[in-house]
């Protein structure tokens, strides 16, 4: 099978684990001083990597700026704000919904700054698969005792903000990244990432770090299989496809991340998460399958099915 059908299941998978490396993170390290640390080591390896590849840098100003500026908003500015939210008590199902808000925006931003239009039937994907991901996580935020653990307005909002962030980020890097190495793009992506959490962690942290073997496993892991591989692949599919397409793949990152909280944790796996997570396959299968209809003339050259 060639990258182009592997790379959608591949980042799927790699993505939802960051829930999990987040749960673990979170005993050891304070949430921004984690990802200070996870774009620092992530920036190092990538250098080396385009250093022992032979990785083509950017040699306008203006391509750098976009990377990094891009990298802002992807990492810094998203991650930066969902990490803080959980840390400030929101719930992961209250998380979900909320990350499943990005395709929605990405489709509905999208015919405005990139000229790029949807279908009626990837229309109805991305509906559906909204529907799945409430369906899945509903009964979690039912159950949430608001008395026992309230849940205050300011990091549901900024869990928000993040959302939009990414959103922006992913049509940015569509409108000016579409030329130039990938491998490079990434490590200036990072740059601009320390660029907006270094100043968040010193403001509003201890820099707490406690360092021990299950900080550094989730700490490799974060880099290696998120920052670089996920991260590395999610670049890729913006690149090649539709970013509408690619942002509808989120879908399928809380219901796989359910059930690796199942098994790594024990949690519950309910009727109405494997039913939502069925639908959620449905929508983003609707929104992902290629059609006749030609792509719009300002996305022509890149307007293959992202999986």
């Amino acid at each position: 099978m060639t990258l182009a059908r592997l790379a959608p299941a591949i980042f799927v998978l790699l993505w939802s684990t960051g829930w999990v490396v987040a749960k673990y993170a979170a005993f050891f390290a304070d949430p921004l001083t984690f990802l200070v640390l996870r774009y620092t080591f992530a920036i190092l390896l990538f250098i080396g990597f385009c250093v022992v590849t032979g990785a083509r840098w950017p040699r306008s100003w203006a391509t750098i700026g976009h990377a990094i500026v891009s990298g802002m908003f992807l990492h810094g500015l998203y991650l930066g704000a969902v990490w803080w939210a959980i840390g400030q008590g929101v719930p992961a199902a209250i998380s979900g919904i909320i990350a499943g808000l990005q395709p929605l925006m990405t489709a509905a931003v999208a015919p405005l700054l990139i000229n790029e239009n949807l279908t009626r039937q990837q229309q109805v994907g991305l509906v559906l698969g909204f529907f799945g991901i409430a369906l899945a996580v509903l009964p979690k935020m039912v159950a949430i005792d608001t008395a026992a653990t309230p849940i205050e307005i300011l990091p549901v909002v900024v869990n928000v903000l993040g959302m939009a962030a990414v959103t922006y980020g992913t049509l940015y890097q569509k409108r000016h990244l579409q030329n130039g190495d990938i491998r490079a793009i990434a490590t200036l992506q990072y740059a601009g990432a320390l660029i907006v959490t270094v100043p968040l962690a010193l403001a509003l942290e201890d820099l707490h770090v406690t360092w021990n073997l299950q900080l550094v496993g989730a700490l490799a892991w974060s880099v290696l299989g998120l920052s670089m591989g996920a991260i590395a692949l999610l670049l890729y599919l913006i690149r090649r496809g539709q970013v509408s397409r690619a942002a509808s793949l989120i879908y399928l990152v809380p219901p796989l991340a359910a059930v690796q909280a199942a098994l790594f944790f024990g949690e519950a796996l309910t009727l109405p998460m494997i039913v939502g997570t069925i639908i959620a396959v449905a929508g983003v299968y609707l929104t992902n399958r290629k059609t006749a209809r030609p792509a719009p003339s300002g996305d022509r050259a890149g307007s293959a099915a992202a999986g």
